[in-house]
């Protein structure tokens, strides 16, 4: 299956929907709802020339959200370091699956679940660095506990997303494949 070469068109698209989708979602007021991790995952799968632009994705799908909500709601765009450090990382990690996923019906739904619990393990990691719970065992399991309820809303918002991003880019190929070889 072909991938994209430079694919700046689909990145500029995929960062703005990265970034609509968090927005749309702290109005609707679901937790982790929105589908960065997906996103993550598809740009990874699918932009190959310049695979630094399928890392950037996420990145500033998560910015330019974050800076909407600092600078024109009531929502904290921006939190702490250690936080949004572990937050950014997890979707690079779920980028980076991408990346190494082949591009196939079940790889792409079992490389977009990966990439979900894989964006769980490490922010919520982040989380308990900020000591929250406090640094002990203890204090990791209850930081994990208290994310099962968010993860809920994170499975099913990128499960959704990435069915409609990778059953498109199928579709999209076999149209093209048919077109070429009646040509």
């Amino acid at each position: 299956m072909k991938r994209i070469g430079s694919g700046g068109l689909v990145v500029l698209v995929l960062i703005l929907v990265a970034a609509i989708s968090r927005i749309v979602n702290a109005q609707m007021h679901l937790p982790n709802y929105a589908p960065l991790i997906a996103i993550s995952v598809f740009a990874g799968a699918v932009v190959r020339d310049r695979k630094w632009l399928a890392f950037l994705v996420p990145v500033f799908g998560q910015l330019t959200a974050d800076l909407y909500f600092t600078l024109f709601t009531h929502i904290p765009g921006f939190y702490s370091v250690a936080g949004m450090l572990f937050n950014y990382g997890g979707l690079a990690a779920a980028t980076y699956l991408g990346s190494r996923m082949n591009l196939k019906p079940m790889s792409a739904l079992l490389t977009t679940l990966g990439g979900a619990l894989v964006f769980f393990v490490i922010s919520n990691f982040g989380f308990f660095m900020e000591g929250w719970n406090g640094y002990s065992v203890t204090g990791l399991v209850k930081t994990y506990v208290d994310g099962v309820p968010f993860f809920k809303y994170t499975f099913e918002g990128n499960m959704v997303c990435g069915i409609l991003l990778f059953a498109g880019w199928f579709l999209l190929n076999r149209q093209r494949t048919a077109t070429t070889a009646k040509a």
